[in-house]
């Protein structure tokens, strides 16, 4: 019997310094030796067990680095102090002045600032095309080409992109596939379906309580050392530390994954087949209506489903934003960004998580200003929840009669 991800986590087992359930945390920043020859051999690399500097690594920090390659079943993970700052140093970490990147057109707005317009001043460039269009993907390839860089279901349209053939591609064309699995950890197991490399903003599913920022890069055993060479590695230099105490929250956090990814996902499938019965304008990979629903499909795990995000277009920015701060008034969640959260966030992400994208370019990926993104929550009644939500859509507008009004 295949061993999955979450018993892999659940299994993880370590003693505290005085026998505790939960391993002790090292709040230190540097670390003493009782001899100055095992101080230069660790700064060059070549002890194990032995610490010397927290930029450099700390056991907090090894913990839930350990977690991470478990959950996506890589030799190894490193943790960094975002998500943000997990990208740029895999993006750095493989690129040099001259190169090229091919992305996914629908990525989260900062990426796509750091690939867009922070890169032009190392002369790297992007190409952004639709993922789930191979032959676009293939013909943006270029000799200057780096990587494959995606999003396994995207921010905020929810495309889905088809990882194993995008595997193949990039093993044609002798480079690695680069997948951001923020929105769907367990859902969608990266590495097993072909990405060499898998990114993740902690601060979002993993972490689940919205009180921290975090990230973590997940590879080969070699990527991830690389990362931390003192002489040349992205994550060492750039020095986006994950903080001991932060570490150690997440990695107690991730113990109930597997349950509070299994509540987001049914919440959000319930939702989106009312919402869909309805007459709205969703858009939610469960949904056979989906354009990637067999996609998913085929690739997901079943048991943790299709994830915990939806979006739905109610026509305008004025709509949208009268009707999240009705829905918020309501106490069905927070006009916030993010997700995750145990209460339901939503946002317009046209004008805010996406925002860095030109309006020009929104609109020709269909990003309407009248999207709201919804990250469900873990609603114990979600039919309550639907009813409540109908309700504020009724009393705006948006729907009558179980109809849209356009």
């Amino acid at each position: 019997m295949s061993y999955k991800a979450s018993d892999k986590i659940q299994d993880l087992q370590y003693f505290g310094e005085f026998g505790g359930v939960n391993p002790s945390i090292s709040d230190s920043s540097t670390y003493t030796f009782l001899s100055a020859k095992t101080m230069f051999d660790t700064f060059e690399g070549n002890t194990e067990g032995c610490y010397l500097y927290s930029r450099h690594s700390s056991p907090s920090n090894l913990y839930l680095g350990e977690a991470m390659a478990q959950l996506e079943g890589t030799e190894s993970a490193n943790v960094y102090a975002s998500g943000m700052g997990a990208i740029s140093a895999v993006i750095l970490q493989l690129c040099n002045a001259g190169d090229h990147i091919v992305c996914s057109r629908t990525i989260y707005g900062g990426t796509y600032a750091l690939l867009k317009n922070f890169l032009k001043k190392f002369n790297i460039t992007t190409s952004f095309v639709d993922i789930t269009k191979l032959d676009s993907v293939e013909a943006a390839i270029t000799p200057k080409t780096k990587m494959i860089y995606c999003e396994a279901v995207s921010n905020p349209l929810l495309e889905v992109a088809d990882l194993p053939s995008l595997s193949v591609l990039t093993k044609k064309h002798g480079m690695p596939l680069v997948v951001d699995n923020t929105f769907s950890p367990l859902s969608i197991s990266a590495a097993k379906l072909g990405a060499d490399i898998v990114v993740h903003s902690l601060t979002k599913f993993i972490n689940g309580s919205s009180d921290c920022v975090a990230g973590a890069v997940c590879a080969s055993k070699d990527f991830c050392l690389s990362l931390k060479d003192v002489n040349d590695g992205a994550g060492m230099l750039l020095g986006s530390t994950m903080d001991s105490l932060r570490a150690a929250s997440v990695l107690k956090n991730m113990r109930t994954l597997h349950i509070r990814i299994k509540k987001h996902s049914q919440n959000a499938l319930y939702l989106a087949q009312q919402f869909e019965k309805d007459g709205l304008t969703v858009v939610y990979p469960g949904l056979k209506s989906h354009s990637g629903h067999e996609t998913m499909t085929s690739q997901f795990n079943p048991e943790f489903g299709y994830g915990g995000l939806l979006t739905l277009d109610v026509g305008s920015l004025d709509m949208a934003n009268a009707l999240m701060e009705l829905m918020q008034r309501e106490k069905l969640g927070y006009l916030a960004v993010s997700l995750g959260f145990y209460k339901t966030l939503f946002s317009a992400p046209g004008t805010s998580t996406s925002s860095e994208i030109p309006l020009q370019e929104q609109e020709a990926l269909g990003l309407s200003q009248g999207l709201i993104r919804f990250s469900i929550g873990l609603d114990n009644d979600i039919h309550k929840t639907y009813l409540t939500m109908r309700a504020c859509m009724e009393r705006l507008g948006v729907l009558q009669t179980g109809k849209v009004l356009v």
